[in-house]
């Protein structure tokens, strides 16, 4: 007899089997129940139509592994051209700028402002901010880097509104729906990039520190030109075509609009000294710049650069609980998506009580925190026409950037755990969003600034603290947990003298009732009920994970998952 003929299946070592597909090829706003019922709840339901087209395309395979490639590949800095001429230019791999462009058509940065097409005196458009920020929401579940200078130019056009005559050149420029990452003179492109620089190595959060120094070119004056002559310690996105920074003028500090060109097609002297290299946000060049007598010009008056430049930062700071909130939901949507096919002692990962406890507990968090950030983006949009959204606005933003902020790293971590091994390699997404989420707490204010910023917001205004427990108190009645964290907050503010000191616990204590006053309104009782139960209540542990026993795990876990 022949003898028997080996084949490759006789050596085969093991077959893949116990392993989910990966999460893609879903629509990430209809696919999400929570947001969709954000959404009209806040006053974007006019965008459902673009929101849902959006969603299909950056839940799409194709998208998600641009951000992996965009993280993978990361920028590069060319400080010179092959014959020594000096370039101060960033390169950047493809897959970054197909990220730029689907951003930008889909006007993340900048579709709040489309109606000053029509003036710089034209009223805002309902919802928009909402609208938009629901895009930030999903697009930031499949890249969060690129974010940066999308947000950036967001937010810049408020405070280049302080100069009616740089807007009037540059906000036509940004409100273009085309992406153009040529290096040229923005005259010249069919749609700009806009960034900010604040922060000196001797400064940091103090910018009235700051040493780099503007002298006017001529007499001076709002909208003219200054050469500018410091350093940046941090400086995101050096490629935008120009940025917002902070000098001291003759009159004291002030802010600058910096172009990269000159108005006569010469590079101005941004020298870019080298590029950060960061914990996450890889694909984001982060920068330290310094400016050779580089040609800035006046935004409104010398001595008002904080007042100018805190308006953009109000708009980013906004963008960080948002986008964090975003990567919350991808990080709960992975780990839910993996227990569902995972089968671990014959059973599935989801159906183990205490792994079912702990994806629970996640998905709490999340869309708490995704009701606040909305809530407070709502009163974004109806600032301008109503004085009381605009103090809740001014108190709330700090507030809702703090406690988001505050709670994503542990839980990225925690959802990442639910992967197990599969959550700690470069080939999924958990591990980049683990290593993402610190930034956001730290970008435009650390925690400490934020609580102190609700402490000058009500300095300067008393009256709003009333207007935010008269938001709060629409809630009252509605769980016994809920009346008395509300009233427990409100005696917090009677000893003024030490509100300092007292200051995170107040703030963390602000935004968990807010978000569960929103929650008992209009989430389901499963989810409202466990919030403040745990939340404000005494029956959570000091990890997630720990429900307890009456929660409604499995109707949290539903809502939860990517439909």
């Amino acid at each position: 007899m022949d003898a028997k003929v080996e084949t490759p299946a006789d050596f085969a070592t093991h077959e893949v089997f116990n392993q989910p597909p990966p999460l893609q090829d879903v629509n990430l706003f209809t696919g999400d129940k929570a947001l969709v019922e954000t959404v009209e709840r806040e006053g974007g339901s006019q965008a459902r139509a673009s929101l849902t087209a959006f969603g299909a395309t950056v839940g799409s395979a194709e998208v998600l592994d641009l951000g992996r490639q965009a993280n993978a590949y990361l920028p590069v800095l060319k400080s010179f051209d092959r014959f020594g001429h000096r370039e101060d230019r960033v390169e950047f791999h493809p897959s970054y700028h197909a990220l730029m462009a689907i951003s930008v058509k889909q006007g993340l940065h900048g579709s709040p402002w489309d109606h000053l097409k029509e003036g710089l005196d034209a009223k805002p458009k309902p919802g928009a901010v909402v609208a938009r920020l629901a895009g930030t929401y999903m697009m930031t579940q499949a890249e969060a880097g690129h974010g940066c200078p999308i947000t950036m130019t967001n937010a810049a056009v408020p405070a280049l509104l302080f100069q009616p005559s740089l807007a009037k050149e540059w906000v036509p420029r940004i409100l273009s729906r085309e992406y153009d990452p040529r290096f040229i003179p923005a005259s010249e492109k069919t749609g700009v990039t806009l960034g900010m620089g604040m922060t000196e190595k001797q400064g940091g959060t103090d910018v009235r520190a700051n040493t780099t120094v503007a002298h006017p070119v001529s007499s001076g004056g709002p909208g003219e030109e200054y050469r500018i002559t410091g350093h940046k310690w941090f400086f995101s996105a050096p490629m935008c075509d120009a940025f917002l920074v902070l000098a001291q003028a003759p009159n004291g500090i002030s802010c600058f609009l910096m172009p990269r060109f000159r108005p006569d097609g010469s590079v101005n002297a941004i020298r870019i000294q080298r590029l950060k290299e960061k914990v996450g946000n890889k694909s984001n060049a982060s920068s330290e710049v310094e400016f050779q007598a580089a040609s800035g010009w006046l935004i409104g008056e010398e001595g008002r650069g904080v007042r100018n430049i805190i308006e953009m930062a109000t708009y980013t700071r906004l963008d960080c609980a948002v986008a964090t909130a975003g990567m919350m939901r991808q990080a709960v949507s992975q780990a839910v998506y993996h227990c569902s096919y995972r089968t671990v002692f014959q059973k599935k990962l989801i159906d183990q009580p205490l792994m079912a406890n702990v994806l629970a507990d996640l998905a709490l968090e999340t869309e708490a925190a995704t009701a606040l950030s909305f809530r407070v983006a709502r009163s974004f949009d109806r600032a301008f026409e109503d004085e009381a959204e605009a103090a809740f606005r001014r108190i709330m933003t700090p507030v809702a950037k703090y406690w988001v902020c505050k709670r994503a790293p542990n839980l990225a971590y925690e959802a990442m755990e639910c992967l197990g091994g599969n959550g700690y390699v470069e080939e999924g997404i958990a591990g980049r969003i683990y290593r993402e989420m610190p930034v956001n707490a730290i970008w435009e204010g650390s925690g400490n600034v934020m609580c102190l910023d609700v402490l000058r917001a009500l300095g300067r205004e008393p009256q709003a603290l009333e207007i935010v427990f008269a938001e709060l108190d629409k809630a009252r009645g509605a769980s016994t947990a809920y009346d008395g964290a509300l009233e427990a907050l409100k005696d917090a503010f009677t000893d003024m003298g030490s509100l300092e000191a007292r200051s995170r616990q107040i703030v963390e204590q602000m935004a968990k009732v807010a978000a569960a006053s929103i929650l008992l309104q209009h989430a389901p009782s499963a989810v409202s009920d466990a919030y403040c139960q745990t939340r404000l209540g005494r029956d959570w542990g000091d990890v997630y994970g720990t429900l307890p026993t009456g929660a409604d795990v499995r109707a949290i876990i539903e809502r939860a998952r990517v439909a």
